[in-house]
């Protein structure tokens, strides 16, 4: 190896993954409660940090500060929203919905049956598990908010189902997630940072 082909050892600053931190700005949204995720902006590369203007649009208030940024749940109203672009969201919105006034419509995202599950079909079941009205068409999804209560969730071994679905849990009582390990595919310390939120998001 030549001097021209060594490695030399550089310093990087690497900003926090923005898919992990939507189950965080969610559980904010929902529970009508305030958020701090640092490490992120809003002017990221990360296509999902579209998430926090989606839930701005629904009713949060959101604002940069320091290093971070800020979430703070407010009343939610329904959405009609193309997500072919961010289908890693999807099932967290679709929480999200649960919570706000009126339907939401989530439209462009068929390709979610072909995820780790079939998403979109997953994504209507446990919905409807919790209480909402759900109706499933070729490219999406309608939620609408009903009397909501606890259930046991099937998470189909799908890493973002599991997530999303205990969000759920900080405003519903009851709610179980079956194989909770599942999450170790893309956040394997997503429970302890979890535990975090229980009684003060």
């Amino acid at each position: 190896m030549s001097n021209r082909d060594r490695y030399i050892g550089r310093e990087f600053s690497i900003e926090g993954d923005a898919t992990s931190a939507t189950y965080f700005a969610a559980a904010a949204a929902i529970t009508k409660g305030k958020v701090y995720i640092e490490n992120i902006s809003r002017e990221s590369v990360q296509g999902d940090v579209a998430f926090f203007s989606i839930l701005e649009e629904m009713g949060c208030s959101i604002s940069e500060r320091d290093d971070g940024i800020e979430i703070v749940g407010g009343s939610l109203s329904g959405i009609e929203l193309d997500m072919n672009n961010l289908p890693d969201c999807v099932p967290t919105l679709a929480v999200v919905a649960l919570f706000a006034s009126g339907p939401t419509t989530i439209t462009n995202v068929g390709h979610l049956r072909h995820k780790e599950s079939n998403r979109l079909v997953a994504i209507a079941a446990e919905l409807k598990k919790l209480g909402a009205g759900v109706e499933l068409f070729d490219e999406g999804v309608t939620i609408r908010p009903g009397k909501l209560s606890g259930a046991t969730i099937e998470t189909y071994n799908d890493h973002r189902m599991a997530m999303s679905f205990a969000i759920a849990g900080l405003a519903i009582p009851g709610v179980r997630i079956i194989n909770p390990d599942c999450v170790s595919k893309s956040y394997p310390e997503f429970w302890s940072e979890f535990e975090k939120l229980e009684g003060k998001a």
